[in-house]
Formats: structure tokens, C-alpha cells, sequence
């Protein structure tokens, strides 16, 4: 079948066989690498959208490497014999054949061509473009005046202005349209064509290629959804951390540096702090820390950690550390703050665990009273070592209901140093839990001058780890 604009147009000479060769063997190199990735991909969790978005490009990319295998291979087959009349028994077997749909990756029963000769009338498909179409082949070609009934209705406009400006102006065919097969199967054809001129120079034949792409056009749009998933969950991943970070700076303390509490002079706190975020996720937890001087005197430290991230730990955060305040500006010693704490956890829409220490220091006596719920222990600094305290029984916020937590006191002394953490500060990924990493700072915090200064130390030790969760850190320093 011509494919040429004019007969005196010189063949093309096929390239060599082995640089094809070679091409092939690429390309079927590449095919499997893919074709692995892609199989990897299968295996991993379906409700992730960027590993949905992976595969459907891997998909793709395995639909592009088979047709450039399947053009390869034809190339350097070189064109089909032709034969003036096909076997008696071939034809019988085209003809009973059942229209099916044709295989992923059969590029050969996806392209079809055709020539609708203006002259006679005569139309000539070939056996592909019948199996495109559904179209048993004793039923004949479809002529340019029937082949826009088989097209979706808005579809048919375009396919007209293609036929029209190719056998009008003679220009080019490319482009794509949907067809409704006999069988109810909706394909979608590319079609490339060109007139096809006689001697003086007028279009004799409009000759065309048409290719069922759905296959391809099901793996863009699989592509293009999940791109489309991916970026709106990044965009909400992105938003709720901005809200997150928003709402976290609101609640926690204002102050930076150092604070000293209730004044400075013998006795008075020398108070800094510092949140850790996590290098294992984008989300803010719901750690906290705050220092805060009561209306008699007397000194509130506290830490806590709640489960989860994102909005909903900070907003349960901002909630308990508002009630902690509350209630500790009331008077309500530690132990029985935390018990009214732990009631408002468990009574909150969306119920939770947390750890939490409450401390309250008198700066006349020199005394901390204080109280845990399922939280690592303070840690006390003298004359350069390290120990934690004795913990009061205490369970975690929200894990049982009608609990009464311990309440425990302990004398510091001038230049005693006390550290207070959540559990995320020392759980890393290259060592075991636990606080002996802080402990073996003790005699960097016996050189310290400030608490700012042993809030610099933890942040050298633990600022740049793989921490697997967030982490907040207080040091409060005993004014000599």
C-alpha cells in the first residue's frame, strides 16, 4: 500500500542489521530493568499514592520499550513479502476468527492501515485495522462517509476537519479519536495520514496508519491521576505541617535563651530549653516544655510527650499544657495535677496517650516536689556526675481511669543542674534508649556557666542524629 507522496520519491535503503542488533539488545536490556522495578513496586503498600504514581510510570515506560522493541524488529525484518492472493485456508481462518481484544504489548494487532482511493471509490484495509475496529472483515471497509458513525459523537468534528483539510489543502493527518466497537469496547485510534497525489500533482488517495492506543492513553492518565494524588497530598502534608508548627509555636513558651525565675539572686533558677524535631518525619509531635513562676513564689517546670503527629497532637497538646498551667497557677500540687490531667485525656474526642512531669520549685527552701506519668525521670547534676531521680509511681496519661499518681520531693542545692526530657531525645536509631548518653555529659555541664550553655551541649550530642521521634529538652541551674 503507498505511503509515499509521489512515486518518484526514491526508496529509503535499510539501515545495517547489526546497529539494529544492537538496538534490540538494548532495548531489551532496558525492558527488564524496568519490567524488575516495576515488580518491585507491586509488592509494596497499594495506599501509598507516590509508589502508585511509580508504578503506573513504570507501567508506562514498559508500553513505550515494547513498541520500540516490536519497530525494531521489523526493521530489521525489512518489509513483508507481498503475495497477489492469500491462501484459501488463511482466509478461512481470518474469517472465523472471534474479534477479541487485543494483547498488552501485540503491537503488530494495534496498528492497522488504509487508503481510500478518491477516484474509484475503492477502499482497502488491512487485516489489523478489521481487528481494531471489531469489524468481522466479510463486512467490508468502512468508507470516509461511514467512518465518523463509529466515532463518539463529540469526537467526530475533529475527525471531519482532519479528513477535510487533508484532501482539500493537502496537509497531514495526526490525530486521535474514540471509536465504540461492535462488542461495546470503546477504543481510542491515533491516526497519521497524507494525500496521496497522481501525475499532475491532485490527491488521488488519502493513505493512513491508525494505532489503538488505549493501552497507552489508560497508562498516561493511571500517570497523570496519581501525580495528581501524590502533589494534593503533599499539598495537604505541607499545610497541616504549617498549621501544625503554627499552633505548636502558639502554645509553647515565648521565651528564648535563658530565663531566670522567680529573680535573679541566691536560690533563683537559671532556666533554658529546646524542641528537637524529628529526622523521621514531616509531621510536629505533641512534645512540650514550659517554666513558668506562680503566684506564690514558686517555680513550674514541666515536659510531656503525646502519641501521633500532626494537627491533631498539637491541638491535644495545647489543651493539656493550657490545663497544666491552669491548674498549677490555681495551687494544685503535681501529684493531683496530674491525676486531673490524666481525667482530661481520657474524657477528650480523640482519646490519646501521653507522658508527662510535673515540677514545682521553691526557691526558698530549695525543695523541687515532683510527679511523673510514664515518663523518664529527671536527671540531677552535682559536682560533675549525673543520676536519675527516684520515680513516684505514675501511669500514662489516658491508659486507665480512676488513678491516683505519687508525689515525690527532693532538696537541690546551689550549682545543682536538673534535666528534664521527653523519651524521643535518647530513643535513636545507632544506639540503645535510655539517658546514659545524657549522664556521660556531666562533666561538660559541671564546666557550664549558664543553662543555656547545657541546652548547647545536648544540641552538639543529640542536634544532628537520626532521632526516630521528636524530642524536647529543659535544663534548670541552681543560682549560687
Amino acid at each position: 500500500m503507498p505511503s509515499h507522496l509521489s512515486a518518484d520519491r526514491p526508496a529509503p535503503q535499510p539501515p545495517e542489521r547489526d546497529a539494529v542488533d544492537v538496538l534490540i539488545n538494548r532495548t531489551r536490556r532496558l525492558r527488564g530493568d524496568v519490567d524488575a522495578v516495576r515488580r518491585d513496586a507491586t509488592l509494596v503498600d497499594e495506599d501509598d499514592p507516590q509508589l502508585r504514581w511509580q508504578r503506573a510510570l513504570c507501567e508506562l515506560a514498559v508500553h513505550h520499550l515494547d513498541d520500540l522493541g516490536t519497530h525494531l524488529g521489523q526493521l530489521k525484518e525489512g518489509p513483508p513479502p507481498g503475495s497477489a492472493e492469500q491462501p484459501a485456508q488463511d482466509a478461512e481462518r481470518a474469517r472465523q476468527e472471534t474479534v477479541a481484544e487485543p494483547q498488552a504489548g501485540a503491537l503488530l494487532s494495534r496498528v492497522g492501515s488504509a487508503e481510500w482511493n478518491l477516484l474509484t471509490d475503492e477502499v482497502s484495509w488491512s487485516e489489523e485495522l478489521y481487528d481494531i475496529f471489531g469489524r468481522p472483515p466479510e463486512a467490508g471497509p468502512l468508507s470516509l462517509d461511514e467512518l465518523p458513525a463509529v466515532l463518539f459523537p463529540e469526537d467526530q468534528p475533529l475527525l471531519t476537519a482532519l479528513v477535510t483539510d487533508c484532501l482539500v489543502d493537502g496537509r497531514p493527518i495526526d490525530g486521535e479519536f474514540r471509536i465504540l466497537r461492535t462488542d461495546g469496547r470503546m477504543r481510542t485510534l491515533h491516526m497519521m495520514g497524507e494525500p496521496v497525489l497522481d501525475a499532475d500533482g491532485c490527491t488521488a488517495s488519502m493513505w493512513a496508519v491508525l494505532r489503538d492506543v488505549s493501552e497507552l492513553r489508560r497508562s498516561q492518565r493511571v500517570v497523570r491521576q496519581t501525580g495528581d494524588t501524590l502533589r494534593r497530598q503533599q499539598h495537604m502534608a505541607q499545610t497541616e505541617r504549617r498549621m501544625a508548627v503554627e499552633l505548636q509555636e502558639a502554645v509553647l513558651p515565648t521565651w528564648r535563651g535563658s530565663l531566670l525565675l522567680p529573680q535573679p539572686g541566691p536560690g533563683a533558677l537559671d532556666v533554658a530549653a529546646r524542641y528537637l524535631p524529628s529526622h523521621a518525619s514531616d509531621l510536629i509531635g505533641g512534645d512540650w516544655y514550659d517554666a513558668l513562676e506562680l503566684p506564690d513564689g514558686r517555680t513550674l517546670l514541666t515536659v510531656g510527650d503525646l502519641t501521633g503527629h500532626g494537627i491533631p497532637a498539637t491541638s491535644a497538646m495545647a489543651m493539656l499544657l493550657g490545663a497544666l498551667r491552669g491548674m498549677a497557677v490555681a495551687g494544685i500540687e503535681p501529684g493531683a495535677l496530674m491525676g486531673h490531667l490524666n481525667q482530661l485525656l481520657e474524657a477528650s474526642v480523640q482519646p490519646a496517650l501521653g507522658s508527662a512531669m510535673c515540677c514545682r520549685f521553691d526557691p526558698v527552701t530549695g525543695t523541687l516536689a515532683w510527679a511523673q506519668a510514664g515518663h523518664p525521670a529527671p536527671l540531677l547534676f552535682r559536682n560533675g556526675a549525673g543520676r536519675p531521680l527516684p520515680s513516684p509511681d505514675g501511669v500514662l496519661l489516658g491508659a486507665a481511669s480512676s488513678v491516683a499518681y505519687e508525689q515525690d520531693e527532693v532538696t537541690l542545692l546551689p550549682g545543682d543542674v536538673l534535666v528534664l526530657h521527653t523519651d524521643g531525645l535518647t530513643r535513636r536509631s545507632d544506639r540503645g534508649a535510655g539517658p546514659e548518653a545524657l549522664l556521660a555529659l556531666a562533666p561538660r555541664f559541671a564546666e557550664a556557666r549558664t543553662a543555656q550553655d547545657c541546652v548547647r551541649t545536648v544540641v552538639e550530642e543529640f542536634g544532628g542524629t537520626e532521632r526516630l521521634d521528636d524530642a524536647c529538652v529543659l535544663v534548670a541551674r541552681i543560682g549560687v
